[in-house]
């Protein structure tokens, strides 16, 4: 199960590593799902936001409720 916090309209989610993008999304892997991440729904604090990157994704809670199964990842 994926460490999944939601505050202030953010969803941070930890151990989360970037396998590609294109100049508009990256493709993240969270407990071994996929899901791309259009660039422009990445918060500035996050860690990850390009290909090889690991760490925190922070993302806007409006994605992580479009994304099918992200929010199901939750502890």
């Amino acid at each position: 199960m994926a460490d999944i916090v939601i505050k202030d309209r953010k969803v941070y989610i930890r151990d989360v590593k970037a396998i590609a993008e294109t100049v508009s999304a990256i493709l993240v892997c969270i407990d071994d799902e996929q899901f791309w991440i259009p660039t422009s729904q990445i918060d500035d604090d996050s860690e990850v936001y390009a290909d090889g990157h690991e760490g925190t994704l922070v993302i806007t809670e409006w994605i992580a409720e479009r994304k099918e199964g992200l929010l199901d990842l939750a502890d």
